[in-house]
């Protein structure tokens, strides 16, 4: 009886999570076919050419290029992941090898209490603090400059508590066959420990990059939404994010189904990034 008990609970468990599993697949499924049959027929109408490579978004004058919103995407995701990455894999190194355990105690709620603030406080914060400060120094606020750290800012939680419990899951013995060869602390974590998290490494950067190009409301208030390519670093920009919320509560006929074209085109960028850093991490494995 106990036997056909557990085999039955061990069968519901199994349908349960495999329909769990297959209403995650179709609801990214649905998603996919929806955003891409809604922006083929507006991209044909449009013209590929004119929309994906025009450089000029004029609305009124029947202009839907999306080319500078595509850099802007591109500069500001490059720059928060050239930002937010180097800090924090070596900040959850650190929280995994190095710190003592108070250290941590105190350092890890404070991480998870970034990862909880919601995006229009790191924005406010942008705003009040670092594009007074980067107008000091270089002159020019709102710019890719300051929308690249403060995303690198808001993508420091999900980096840092990926990466460490991935340090933390690599079995004791290879740290210890390390530091038995002759290696010291610092070798054995870096040479043997972290290579051997790669995986889950890379998986906190593509939920950072994802975190990275999804963001709206904070790249909004900094970023200068300037629908024109940027020529430096300290140039304004507009993402394709920050595209569809200024314009899509005002948008009707040809302009809407350009905006909702943006938003498969943001899809498909997403997707190619994750397959591309899933490729690299399946070669380097």
């Amino acid at each position: 009886m106990q036997k056909f008990t557990r085999r039955y609970i061990e069968t519901a468990a199994r349908i349960l999570f495999f329909a769990a599993a297959c209403v995650c697949v179709l609801c990214v499924a649905l998603i996919c076919v929806y955003l891409l049959a809604s922006a083929l027929p507006t991209i044909a109408k449009i013209g590929p050419l004119a929309f994906l490579g025009g450089s000029r978004w004029h609305p009124s004058a029947g202009e839907f290029g999306i080319f500078p919103m595509m850099i802007g995407s591109l500069y500001v995701t490059a720059g928060a992941v050239a930002f937010g990455v180097p800090v924090g894999l070596l900040t959850a190194v650190y929280l995994a090898r190095f710190a003592k355990r108070r250290t941590a105690k105190v350092l890890r709620p404070l991480v998870s209490l970034m990862a909880g603030l919601p995006s229009i406080l790191y924005g406010f914060f942008g705003l009040v603090v670092l594009v007074p400060l980067l107008r000091n120094l270089f002159g020019a606020g709102k710019s890719v400059l300051t929308a690249s750290l403060l995303l690198g800012i808001m993508i420091l939680p999900t980096i840092i508590s990926v990466s460490e419990s991935a340090l933390r899951a690599v079995p004791a013995q290879h740290y210890e066959g390390a530091l038995a060869l002759g290696a010291s602390h610092e070798r054995s974590v870096f040479f043997v420990v972290l290579p051997a998290a790669r995986s889950g490494v890379m998986a906190s950067i593509v939920l950072g990059i994802g975190r990275a190009v999804g963001e709206t409301m904070a790249v909004i208030m900094v970023a200068g939404n300037q629908a024109t390519l940027p020529k430096s670093i300290v140039s304004g920009v507009r993402t394709m994010t920050a595209n569809i919320v200024l314009e899509m509560g005002y948008a009707t006929d040809l302009h809407r189904e350009a905006l909702i074209a943006t938003a498969a085109v943001l899809f498909v960028f997403i997707l190619l990034i994750n397959l591309l850093l899933s490729l690299l991490r399946g070669r380097n494995a």
